[in-house]
């Protein structure tokens, strides 16, 4: 559609005009008046001037679509009138060049537009539903503050919960000393012939030192960060540094630091470093708006996580979840049940089934609505963090849970956070709310128009430093392209790439920055639990006994999130395959062997108090949760049966 006509009296700056009395109509051209600021003027042709200042332009036309005059008298209307008013903004001018050099396009735009003109009522009560009442350009400045304190938090948790067992997992006297680890490292790259890439290939910084000491000043260092980001004191090169040394760390503990949730960590920690202000002192309301890229890639990244967890579950072929029986199994056999996962392995059959269901239809179906409109992303997000909830009452995944309902902030914008706080502070934050709606577009202030300075929030005084795309436009390439590459391994899909994307993949591999994701993809329907045991003469054996993961059937399951303990977790795994796959627990045990006091305090009783044991064996039990019958009888919350030897019995000749 091109110019329809000219009007005598030419307004100073471009006027649309729309139906006031169509709650459609109002509500969207509310949003394009941030969209556009001060550079186009909005009235209703109901108003008492536009008649007689427009008499070219006959009432029933403005009833029938929007008209845009421009400064020279031009008069368009319908889609080519929207598009032209919003090409006016600095963000939409793609979407006129569009319509003007394609005609399929505008001819698509202009039926689009007649058929929504058409069933405006039908379509306001849409807008209400997938909008609601703010269909204004979402704000997500209170949402950044709250994701990166509570991720400062998320990584306090973990580096305390990390330092407190670290000699014990990785120190001189600890089960894989780091100086080894870090030994065989060398090796292994001077064999290879590689040079300076090593730090690449095995990224950690324990290539200067692996000392206790410098395992501890990790920590320490990883501490001191963590509080500066809940601060807000430099959190964007708090945020690269805590990544770092995680990483450093994760790459040094091996089997001990690996878990899914390990990595989450890492990709939210490396993507929180680009949704943070590059600012020393940032401040809530004066900071430049977090990157909408970064944002996107936060929630493509939750999607990756719920949606494939269900994914995996339905490929594997485990007929526990085909037929959704695999809670009936699941609390029982999870790594570290808590006693509310005891009740909860009581319920009926039906009632595990209907449970079951439910989990895939959360995991499965509501991801889909997180690129949805604003209002509809609201359902995941509160089907997500309910369901982690749960999760977090039946059993015990450290940091993992947390983590997950953060993410699940970034569903939100800020005028969906704000409800959440408390009335009495709440009018505080609202005025900055609506301010800092428009600081995150650059329109710059009109000192002529009185109007749109009541009707638009003044932006920030001077354009604030953000992360430039030449750094974001790499990075979500990398975070869109590498995920579906595994995804589509884990489909068992051919699928040819490019050279450039495959040596991406293998260069980027080793920061386990980009992963997939996929929990309990079979699920274990046996209890297999080791049981490490003492002697020193052979005959008479005693236990020894660990914090948190089974043992004394009469010790009812506890609570240890959001801590993690690291080598009660490895024991879980262990029980699923033999020793001979588990070169860590030859090793754990003959720690024991050597009486190693950074390895017996991972422990909640050492049989041996004073002279550790001549010999060592490990043994294995099939533990299942007793009933309501039996507890009120015995006491005990476990039954177990004995399977038979899982580490032959080992003596002090095998001292390190």
């Amino acid at each position: 559609m091109r110019l329809e006509f000219r009007v005598a009296a030419a307004p100073q700056k471009p006027l649309l005009i729309y139906d006031g009395d169509c709650n459609f109509c109002a509500v969207w051209v509310r949003r394009w008046k941030y969209t556009t600021g001060d550079r186009v003027d909005y009235v209703a042709f109901q108003g008492p001037s536009i008649a007689t200042r427009f008499p070219e332009i006959p009432r029933q036309r403005f009833e029938n679509a929007v008209h845009l005059i421009e400064t020279d008298g031009s008069v368009f209307s319908g889609a080519e009138a929207a598009l032209r008013a919003l090409g006016h903004g600095e963000h939409e001018p793609w979407l006129l060049d569009f319509y003007l050099r394609s005609p399929a396009f505008a001819r698509l735009t202009e039926w689009m537009y007649r058929f929504v003109a058409r069933r405006r009522r039908l379509f306001s009560f849409l807008t209400r539903l997938a909008w609601g009442t703010n269909v204004e350009p979402p704000s997500h400045m209170l949402v950044r503050w709250v994701f990166l304190r509570s991720l400062g938090i998320i990584y306090l948790i973990a580096f305390l919960s990390l330092w407190v067992q670290l000699m014990g997992l990785v120190g001189s006297n600890g089960i894989l000393p780091a100086s080894l680890t870090m030994f065989g490292y060398r090796q292994e790259v001077n064999a290879a012939h590689i040079g300076w890439d090593r730090y690449r290939v095995l990224p950690t910084l324990c290539w200067f030192s692996a000392s206790d000491g410098f395992l501890k000043s990790q920590c320490a260092a990883a501490t001191a960060l963590a509080v500066l980001v809940i601060l807000g004191i430099a959190p964007a090169p708090c945020l690269f540094l805590l990544w770092l040394i995680y990483l450093s760390l994760s790459v040094v503990c091996r089997e001990f630091l690996l878990f899914q949730w390990d990595t989450l960590l890492l990709e939210v920690g490396f993507m929180a470093i680009f949704f943070a202000p590059i600012q020393w002192l940032p401040r809530l309301w004066h900071s430049p708006p977090p990157s909408r890229i970064v944002l996107w890639l936060l929630r493509w990244l939750l999607f990756r996580l719920m949606f494939c967890s269900g994914l995996v579950k339905l490929l594997s072929g485990d007929p526990t979840w085909r037929n959704l029986t695999a809670l009936k199994y699941h609390y029982e056999t999870q790594p570290l049940p808590t006693w509310i996962g005891w009740y909860a392995h009581q319920l009926p059959l039906r009632f595990q089934q209907a449970s079951t269901f439910i989990m895939f239809v959360i995991e499965l179906t509501l991801p889909f609505l997180i690129f949805m409109p604003r209002r509809l992303r609201q359902i995941p997000c509160v089907g997500f963090i309910l369901f982690q909830l749960l999760i977090m009452l039946t059993g015990n995944y450290c940091f993992f849970n947390l983590l997950t309902i953060l993410l699940c902030l970034v569903l939100l914008d800020d005028s969906a956070l704000v409800k959440w706080i408390p009335s009495r502070w709440r009018h505080l934050i609202q005025p900055k709310l609506q301010s800092s709606k428009i600081t995150a577009l650059p329109i710059e202030e009109s000192a002529n128009s009185s109007r749109a300075s009541r009707e638009t929030p003044s932006p920030a005084p001077a354009r604030l430093r953000q992360w430039p795309i030449q750094v974001l436009f790499p990075l979500m390439c990398m975070a869109i392209l590498l995920p579906v590459m595994q995804f589509g391994s884990l489909l068992h899909l051919r699928v040819p790439w490019p050279g450039p994307i495959l040596t991406a993949y293998n260069f980027l591999a080793p920061f386990h920055s980009f992963n997939n994701y996929g929990l309990f993809q079979v699920m274990t329907t046996n209890r297999m639990e080791i049981v490490v045991q003492g002697s020193n003469d052979g005959a008479t054996w005693l236990d020894y006994e660990f914090k948190y993961k089974p043992g004394d059937p009469k010790r009812r399951p506890g609570f240890v999130e959001p801590r993690q303990p690291r080598l009660d977790w490895q024991m879980w795994f262990a029980a699923l395959s033999d020793y001979q796959q588990n070169f860590w627990f030859i090793e754990f045990c003959v720690r024991l062997l050597n009486g190693s006091p950074q390895v017996l305090g991972s422990l909640e009783h050492n049989p041996f108090p004073r002279v550790p044991p001549r010999y060592i064996r490990a043994v294995v039990y099939q533990y299942h949760f007793t009933d309501f019958a039996t507890r009120r009888r015995t006491g005990a919350w476990w039954r177990r049966e004995f399977k038979g030897e899982y580490l032959p019995v080992i003596s002090a000749s095998v001292k390190k």
